[in-house]
C-alpha cells in the first residue's frame, strides 16, 4: 500500500513566527504602557486635592474662613504631605510585597488569565480612586485601601510580560529587544500625565476613571489576543542558552522556526512527526521559590536591583522639588526638564542591552555603567545646575547611566535567568524569577523615596551622597558575577588561540 500523499508546506507559514513574535512585542508593550499610564494620574493629581486656594480668589464660604475651602478633605489639614506620601507608601509597600507572591501564581496559571484579569481589576481599583470624587468620600482609609488593593493587582504585570517576551525570543537579541521594549514605562508615564491633566482641574476623579477603563481594555484585548508560547501556535521555542559552544541559531538567530520546516528544534522532520504517534509529555513542575533562589546569578542581580532601582526612583519622586529649590526653576519648568531623567532612560536602556549583548556580559555592563554614575551624580549635583544646557545634558547623562542597568536588570537578566541552563529546559522559572528580582527592587523603590525625605532637610547634598553609597553598593553586589563574566571571556580567548595554533 503506497504510503498517504502529504500536502506540500505552505511557504506562507514560515512567516508565522515573526509575526507572532512582533504581536507579543506590540502586545506586551501596551499592557505594561497601560499598567504605568494607570499609575500617574496620582502624581497629577495631588496638586489638586490641595492647591493654593487664595489664587482661587475669594472665599464663596461665607460660614469659613479657612485658606483650604478648595482642597479635598481629609487632604486639607497642614498634614497634607505626610497624607500624600502614605498615599505612594501604601502602593508601593503592597506592590513591593505582592510582587514575590505573583511570580509563584504566574507560574501555575495561564499567563494569558492571569495577566488579563490584573489588567482588569486594576482598572477596577484605578476607577474606585477616582470614583471617591463623584460620591463625595472624605476618609483617608478608602484611598489607602485601594491604593493597597492596586498596588497587589498591579504586580501581575511584570512577571507576566517579561515571561510572554522570554518564551518568545532568544538570548541572541534579547537585550537590544527588551531594551527597546522597555521604553514603555516612559510611554505610559507620558500618556498618563497628559491623559489625567485633561480633566485634573475639571473633574479629578476622571483622571483615574478613564485610565482605569483603558487598562482594562487593553487586557480584555490581551485576553483574546495574547499567545503565551511558541509551541501553542505550531512553532518551536528559541534557544535560550548556549548549546555546544553555538550561541544561536545562524539561519534564525531567534532559533524560533514553524513546525512545517525542515527540521523541528528535536531534529526531526515534519513528515516524521506526523506519521509517528505523538506521546504524551509530561509537563514541567512549576519552580518553588527556594529553587528560584539557587538559580546562579538570581541573588546578586536582585540586591544590585535593589539600590538601582532605590536610586531611580528617588529621581522619579524628588527630582522635580531639587530643581525647584536649587535651580529656582518655576514647577512647570522643573517637571519639564524632570522628563528629560525617562528621555536619558530610555537611551540607556537601548545601549545597555546593545552592549550586553555583543559582548555577552549582563553584569559587566550593569557595573561599568554603576561606576560611571556615581561620579556623575556628584557632578551633577554640583554644577549641573549652572544653566539650562548644562542641566539639559548632565539629567540625560545621569538618566541614562541610573535606568541603563535599571532596565537591563529587569528585562534581559530575568529573561536569562528564567531560562538558565541549570533549569534544563524547563521554562516554569520566568515568571518566579522576574516576581523575585523585581520584587527586591520595588524594596528599594519604597526606601529611595523615604530615606530622601528624612535625609533632605539635611541638606541636598547628602541625599546625593546617599544615592552615591546606594550605586556603589549595587556595583560591588555584581562583582563575583562579573569576576565569572571576564574569566569566561579568558578562557574563550585562550580557546580561539589554541584553535590557531592547532
Amino acid at each position: 500500500v503506497p504510503p498517504p500523499l502529504t500536502p506540500p508546506p505552505n511557504p506562507s507559514l514560515r512567516l508565522f513566527p515573526r509575526r507572532y513574535r512582533g504581536l507579543t512585542l506590540v502586545l506586551t508593550f501596551l499592557c505594561y504602557t497601560s499598567y504605568h499610564l494607570s499609575r500617574k494620574p496620582i502624581s497629577i493629581v495631588k496638586s489638586q486635592l490641595h492647591p493654593n486656594c487664595s489664587a482661587l480668589g475669594p472665599n464663596p464660604r461665607n460660614d469659613s474662613n479657612s485658606s483650604t475651602w478648595c482642597s479635598w478633605a481629609p487632604f486639607d489639614g497642614d498634614n497634607y504631605k505626610e497624607l500624600f506620601g502614605a498615599l505612594d507608601n501604601a502602593f508601593l509597600v503592597a506592590y513591593a510585597i505582592g510582587m514575590f507572591i505573583s511570580g509563584i501564581f504566574g507560574e501555575r496559571l495561564p499567563l494569558r488569565y492571569y495577566l488579563a484579569g490584573g489588567m482588569v481589576l486594576s482598572g477596577l481599583f484605578t476607577a474606585l480612586f477616582g470614583l471617591g470624587y463623584f460620591w463625595d468620600i472624605h476618609v483617608l482609609w478608602y484611598f489607602i485601601i485601594v491604593q493597597v488593593c492596586n498596588g497587589l493587582v498591579q504586580t501581575t504585570g511584570w512577571p507576566a510580560v517579561v515571561a510572554c517576551v522570554g518564551n518568545w525570543f532568544g538570548k541572541g537579541k534579547r537585550g537590544l529587544i527588551m531594551g527597546i521594549w522597555n521604553s514603555h514605562t516612559s510611554v505610559g508615564n507620558i500618556l498618563g500625565s497628559l491623559i489625567a491633566g485633561a480633566w485634573v482641574s475639571s473633574a479629578w476623579g476622571l483622571s483615574f476613571v478613564v485610565p482605569g477603563i483603558i487598562i482594562a481594555a487593553v487586557g480584555i484585548v490581551c485576553f483574546f489576543f495574547l499567545v503565551e508560547y511558541p509551541e501553542d501556535v505550531g512553532c518551536s521555542p528559541p534557544l535560550h542558552h548556549d548549546a555546544g559552544g553555538v550561541t544561536s541559531n545562524e539561519k534564525d538567530p531567534e532559533g524560533v522556526t514553524s513546525n512545517e520546516g525542515p527540521l523541528s528544534i528535536s531534529g526531526q522532520s515534519s513528515t516524521d512527526r506526523s506519521d509517528s504517534p505523538k506521546e504524551p509529555v509530561e509537563e514541567p513542575e512549576a519552580i518553588s521559590f527556594l529553587g528560584a533562589l539557587r538559580i546562579p546569578g538570581v541573588v546578586e542581580f536582585s540586591l544590585c536591583l535593589l539600590f538601582a532601582k532605590l536610586v531611580s526612583y528617588t529621581f522619579l519622586y524628588w527630582l522635580p522639588l531639587y530643581i525647584v529649590n536649587v535651580a529656582h526653576f518655576s514647577a512647570k519648568e522643573a517637571g519639564d526638564l524632570s522628563t528629560l531623567f525617562d528621555v536619558g532612560g530610555i537611551l540607556g536602556g537601548i545601549f545597555a542591552g546593545l552592549i550586553s549583548d555583543y559582548t555577552g556580559g549582563r553584569a559587566t555592563t550593569c557595573c561599568v555603567m554603576l561606576v560611571v554614575a556615581a561620579p556623575m551624580l556628584f557632578l551633577y549635583n554640583h554644577v549641573g545646575q549652572n544653566g539650562i544646557g548644562t542641566s539639559i545634558a548632565m539629567l540625560i547623562v545621569c538618566g541614562a547611566l541610573v535606568n541603563g542597568p535599571y532596565a537591563l536588570i529587569t528585562t534581559a537578566v530575568s529573561a536569562d535567568l528564567g531560562t538558565h541552563e541549570s533549569l534544563k529546559g524547563n521554562a516554569k522559572a520566568l515568571s518566579t524569577v522576574t516576581a523575585i528580582i523585581d520584587g527586591t527592587g520595588s524594596v528599594g523603590a519604597a526606601l529611595g523615596p523615604l530615606l530622601a525625605g528624612l535625609i533632605s532637610p539635611t541638606g541636598w547634598n547628602n541625599v546625593f551622597y546617599m544615592l552615591i553609597a546606594a550605586d556603589v553598593l549595587a556595583c560591588l553586589l555584581l562583582a563575583r558575577v562579573v569576576v565569572k563574566e571576564v574569566r569566561g571571556w579568558c578562557g574563550c580567548i585562550a580557546r580561539k588561540r589554541g584553535y590557531v595554533r592547532t
